[in-house]
C-alpha cells in the first residue's frame, strides 16, 4: 500500500513538473514572439489608400460610447464611409449616432435601423442589415466599445495591398473600470495576447477579433456572407477562420486599438469569461485542452504543495513565476503599453488562478447566458436558443 501510494505521488509530481516546464517554455516563447512581431518591419510607405466603409454595430450605450464612436470620425484618411447599424428602433444608442451625424456633416455617415433577423446572433443580423448600405469594396468592422487614433485607417489597411490577404485584425489594450473589469483586462493583456502572438509566430493566425476586422466584400461573399456566421457566438473568430479555409491569409496588424471595458460585477465578468471559454472549447477542442500546458502559475504552486516545499519544488516555483511575470510585463506593459497592467501588475497571479478555475469549470457543460437569453453551444460554436423546459448545464 505504501509503495503504491509512493508511486502515485511520484507520478503526480512528475506530471506537475512536466506541466511547469511546458509553461516555462511557453512563457519564453511568448517573450520571443512578442519581440519578433513588434520589431518586424510590418509596413513600408503608407501609400495604399483605397476607399473603405466602416461598419459599426450598435446595441445600447454607456458613458464612453460617444467618445468611442467619434474616434472613427477623426481619421486622417482620404475617402471613407461610416455605416452605423441598429436593430431596435428604440435603442438608446440612436441619439448618440444622430448627434455624431450632426457634428460631422462633411463625412459620409449613414444610420441604418432595421429589425430583420437572419440567425441566433443578433450582432450578425445587425451587420447584415447594415452592409446593404455600404458603398465601398473594403469593409472595416469594429465593435462599439473600440476607440482608435487618427492614423488607424491608414495603418490597418496597408496589408490588403497584397491580394492574398483576405482579413486584417488587431490586438487591443483594455481600458477598464472596477476590479472585475481590471482582473479581466490584466488577463487579456498578459496571457491571452501572449497566446495570440505565439500562434502568429508559429503558424500565423486563423481567426480575427471584434476589435477590428478588415475584409473585402468579395472575400465575405466567397465565405457565404454574414448568413454563414449568423448562428455562431464567435462571429469574429469565424470571419477570420472561414477565409483561411478559402486560402486567404489573415494578417495581424501592429496597430493596437483601445477596448473600453464597461464596469461590471464579478459575477457578470466571470459569466462572460465562461461563455467565451466554452465557445473556444467547442470551436477548438484540442487547442482548449492544450491550455493546460500554459497554466504554470497554478501547476508550480501545486507542485510546491505536493512536494512539501522541497528544494526542487521551490526552485521550479520560483523559475515558473519569474518567467510568467517577465512574459506578462514584456507583452502587456512594454509592447501593448497597457497602463492598467503596469498599475495592477501585482494581480497577475490572482488572475491566473481565476483563469485556471474558469478553464476547469468550462470543461463541462455547453449552456451559456447572453444578453438575458439562454443558449446551448453545439459543435463548431453554433448557438441554439434554449426553451424553458431544457435543463441548464
Amino acid at each position: 500500500m505504501l509503495l503504491t501510494t509512493s508511486l502515485s505521488l511520484t507520478i503526480i509530481h512528475f506530471l506537475l513538473f512536466i506541466l511547469c516546464i511546458s509553461a516555462v517554455l511557453f512563457y519564453c516563447y511568448g517573450i520571443y514572439a512578442a519581440f519578433a512581431f513588434f520589431h518586424h518591419p510590418h509596413l513600408g510607405k503608407l501609400n495604399f489608400h483605397p476607399p473603405v466603409t466602416i461598419l459599426k454595430p450598435i446595441c445600447g450605450k454607456d458613458d464612453e460610447t460617444y467618445n468611442n464612436l467619434v474616434s472613427f470620425c477623426q481619421q486622417k484618411y482620404p475617402n471613407y464611409q461610416i455605416v452605423f447599424c441598429v436593430r431596435d428602433p428604440l435603442d438608446c444608442g440612436i441619439p448618440v449616432v444622430k448627434q455624431i451625424i450632426h457634428e460631422f456633416p462633411e463625412l459620409d455617415i449613414e444610420l441604418v435601423v432595421c429589425e430583420d433577423i437572419i440567425g441566433t446572433n443578433p450582432k450578425v443580423s445587425n451587420l447584415a442589415n447594415g452592409v446593404t448600405k455600404t458603398k465601398h469594396e473594403i469593409l472595416i468592422i469594429a465593435d462599439s466599445d473600440i476607440r482608435v487614433g487618427i492614423e488607424y485607417l491608414q495603418r490597418i489597411i496597408q496589408p490588403l495591398e497584397d491580394k492574398s490577404v483576405g482579413v486584417v485584425t488587431c490586438l487591443y489594450r483594455s481600458v477598464a473600470k472596477g476590479w472585475a473589469s481590471i482582473l479581466e483586462a490584466v488577463g487579456t493583456a498578459t496571457d491571452f495576447h501572449a497566446g495570440v502572438l505565439v500562434s502568429n509566430q508559429i503558424e500565423g493566425i486563423k481567426f480575427a477579433f471584434g476589435s477590428t476586422i478588415v475584409i473585402r466584400k468579395e472575400v465575405l461573399d466567397e465565405i457565404g456572407g454574414f448568413g454563414a456566421i449568423a448562428d455562431y457566438l464567435a462571429d469574429d473568430f469565424q470571419l477570420g477562420y472561414l477565409p483561411t479555409q478559402a486560402d486567404y491569409k489573415v494578417v495581424l496588424s501592429d496597430y493596437i486599438v483601445d477596448h473600453v471595458l464597461a464596469s461590471s460585477t464579478i459575477a457578470d465578468s466571470i459569466q462572460r469569461q465562461i461563455r467565451w471559454a466554452r465557445c473556444i472549447r467547442v470551436s477548438r477542442p484540442w487547442g482548449y485542452l492544450g491550455l493546460i500546458f500554459t497554466y504554470g502559475t497554478v501547476t508550480s504552486l501545486l507542485l510546491l504543495i505536493a512536494t512539501g516545499g522541497s528544494t526542487i519544488g521551490c526552485a521550479v516555483f520560483a523559475i515558473t513565476w519569474l518567467m510568467r511575470l517577465v512574459m506578462g510585463w514584456v507583452v502587456g506593459v512594454i509592447y501593448l503599453q497597457d497602463s492598467g497592467v503596469q498599475k495592477f501588475f501585482w494581480i497577475v497571479p490572482v488572475r491566473d488562478v481565476i483563469g485556471f478555475l474558469i478553464w476547469c469549470y468550462s470543461l463541462f457543460g455547453r449552456t451559456i447566458e447572453w444578453r438575458g437569453r439562454r443558449f446551448r453551444l453545439i459543435k463548431g460554436g453554433k448557438l441554439v436558443e434554449m426553451t424553458n423546459n431544457i435543463m441548464f448545464g
